[in-house]
């Protein structure tokens, strides 16, 4: 069940986004150094688009969206918790994120995408658009575009 997320949920939240980033074998240095990037804040969740995903009553992931220009947004954040990475739950919650872009009235959904889901994006629809330098050096991540109906 997807449901809105409520402040309360912003630690939950930067834990799953944090166990998630680890899924992909990053380092335990990384995934420090990323720490402030991973952190879901009450203010981001007051502010911006944030839903869960819920089993039994427990969050197992999640997604953000936030609103940059008029009729374009970006998908800040989406991630599991990895024991449920790979069973459809990360195209629910990206079907759920572009049905709540469509209602807003969004053309384009971009998301700055870690190279692990690069993949996933381009089965679902999304395209290369751009590359913006990582905080590591030398790293670039690709920025991905899904223009919407």
């Amino acid at each position: 069940m997807i449901v809105s997320a409520t402040t309360s949920d912003a630690k939950l939240l930067t834990e799953i986004a944090v166990q998630s980033k680890g899924f992909w074998g990053y380092s335990k240095e990384l995934l420090s150094s990323w720490k402030e990037e991973l952190t879901v804040t009450e203010t981001i969740i007051s502010k911006m688009i944030v839903f869960k995903y819920l089993i039994n009553n427990q969050i197992i992931g999640f997604y953000i969206l936030q609103i940059i220009y008029p009729q374009k947004a970006e998908l800040e954040f989406l991630f599991i918790a990895p024991k449920f990475i790979g069973k459809g739950i990360g195209s629910q919650l990206l079907k759920h994120a572009t049905i709540k872009a469509n209602e807003l009235k969004i053309v384009s959904l971009f998301v700055l995408s870690d190279p692990n889901a690069v993949a996933f994006y381009k089965n679902n629809g999304f395209v290369t658009v751009a590359k913006k330098q990582s905080t590591i050096a030398g790293r670039f991540l690709p920025v991905m575009q899904k223009d919407l109906a």
